[in-house]
């Protein structure tokens, strides 16, 4: 989950706030680069925790160019528990597999787009995202995307291109590990409130592309955040899942992040 997509897709379920940049020198404001610092108190992606219900100390940096044209990096810890394999049905074969599959500790994700406002109420987002586990098995993959905006609504959608999931012996039942062919859908609304508070809300779809559906899920979240100044912005934040193959207990978490 990187930053500039907290700014720009809220739908994916992170702090509800923008990226800011620096200008190398007053006189150039074609190049600008940013960096960020978060802490939240469980990391959630697409209504999914990413570090079985614990915290996360995150941060990445970013580059934009006057044209539109951005790239950047982010890290994150991240714990998924041990999934132990067992029968699995993929394209309604059947595999008995009994294998346990370690976690990974942290994800860095790389990505690169173009964005544009094409007037004051409209701008649209295209990417290329790679996540990468580094000491984990069969995790990475890599997405196209692409989204649009008018004022406060932000409509998008994301499609695997790769993952290394799809050489794997098998797709545990229950478990959001991710092939070539999944498509996410989202959908974003941001208010600014009085007293520089923020309003989220978002909702997204998956759709795999194993397992006949059964692993797709629906989920939807609220932010409520707080701009403070040199002392960065707080978030309070609610996700649920609506499918019972995952945990669908209401989740509350919350969430500090500062920008350089």
């Amino acid at each position: 989950m990187t930053t500039r997509r907290i700014g720009t897709v809220l739908a994916l379920g992170a702090l509800s706030m923008s990226a800011g940049t620096f200008q190398i020198a007053a006189a150039d404001d074609t190049h600008n680069f940013s960096a960020n610092i978060g802490v939240v108190s469980n990391y959630f992606f697409r209504g999914l925790t990413q570090t079985d219900d614990g915290p996360a100390v995150q941060g990445g940096v970013d580059y934009e160019h006057g044209s539109g044209f951005y790239a950047g990096a982010w890290i994150s810890n991240v714990d998924f528990g041990d999934v132990d394999q067992y029968e699995l049905n993929i394209d309604g074969v059947t595999v008995d597999l009994v294998d346990t599959i370690k976690s990974p500790a942290y994800e860095i994700d790389g990505y690169f787009g173009y964005g544009m406002a094409i007037n004051d109420d409209l701008s649209f987002d295209v990417n290329a995202i790679y996540y990468a586990y580094p000491d984990g098995e069969d995790l990475d993959f890599a997405e196209l995307g692409g989204s649009a905006t008018w004022k406060w609504l932000t409509l998008g959608l994301a499609y695997t291109v790769y993952g290394q999931a799809d050489d794997a012996p098998g797709v545990p039942s229950g478990e959001a590990l991710f092939v070539e062919g999944d498509w996410y859908y989202y959908a974003g609304l941001e208010f600014a409130l009085p007293y520089d508070f923020g309003l989220g809300l978002r909702g997204g779809y998956y759709d795999f592309d194993y397992n006949d559906g059964g692993n797709d899920y629906g989920h939807w979240g609220v932010t409520i955040s707080r701009e403070a100044g040199d002392f960065g912005t707080f978030s309070l934040n609610y996700d649920q899942v609506g499918r019972d193959t995952y945990d669908e207990d209401p989740q509350f978490w919350v969430g500090w992040l500062k920008e350089f």
